[in-house]
């Protein structure tokens, strides 16, 4: 070992070098894990219908789960470039299959979050995963950060479906100031969709300013 390696193999006793996904040592992401980040997209169905297609990455277990756990949870931010890329190939995937809008340009639109959530985390991670996401799909697509959950909207953590639309009943609204204008088509991004109430109220909201909402795209559907 030379002393240009020290560091790095002092920091890997400290802090293991582990796989986000699957937990395999001696790599972040592993290849079998971002070659399941990269399967077809599938159909969710949530118990709260958003009134538009909603598309999921895959279901919320195995290395989806691991995946975002990781990077919500244990501030693997290294783990955003490859989350982003696979939403990226998402979108081409449901494009290629004549899902998304024939449009000259998107808006990648991220869920809202709970901005004390955001602090806890160090930032909005599905804005920051879309942010990846846009250049990989081109130019003309972009992300704009539109909408914002109230503090009087508490964690919907082991809420029902029926509660968890009453929580967030007038809760999701658009940030302050004036709508951008978009043009084209948007898509509404969120990490996991489990009664569908988040994406609900945030397509109504969004419609309600005029923004028309094609899908609702997903990295995991519980």
């Amino acid at each position: 070992m030379t002393w240009r390696q020290v560091p790095a193999a002092a920091a890997d006793l400290v802090f293991p070098l582990v796989c986000g996904g699957c937990g395999r040592p001696g790599t972040p992401w592993c290849p079998r894990c971002d070659r399941a980040w990269h399967d077809v997209p599938v159909a969710a169905r949530p118990r709260i219908p958003p009134g538009v297609p909603v598309w999921a990455l895959g279901r919320y277990r195995g290395p989806h789960r691991q995946g975002i756990i990781a990077v919500k949870e244990h501030d693997r931010r290294d783990l955003i470039p490859p989350l982003g890329a696979a939403l990226a190939h998402a979108v081409r995937v449901l494009a290629g299959w004549g899902e998304m809008p024939d449009a000259n340009r998107l808006t990648l639109i991220p869920a809202p979050t709970r901005r004390m959530s955001a602090r806890r985390r160090g930032g909005d991670r599905v804005t920051a995963i879309a942010e990846h996401a846009a250049p990989l799909l081109g130019s003309r697509v972009v992300v704009t950060p539109l909408l914002v959950t109230s503090a009087t909207a508490r964690d919907s953590a082991g809420l029902d479906a029926r509660a968890r639309a009453r929580n967030l009943a007038g809760a999701v609204r658009l940030r302050a100031g004036p709508c951008p204008p978009l043009g084209g088509a948007a898509l509404l991004i969120d990490d996991v969709i489990t009664t569908g109430a988040t994406a609900a109220e945030s397509v109504r909201v969004l419609r309600a300013a005029g923004v028309g909402v094609a899908a609702v795209v997903v990295l995991a559907a519980a």
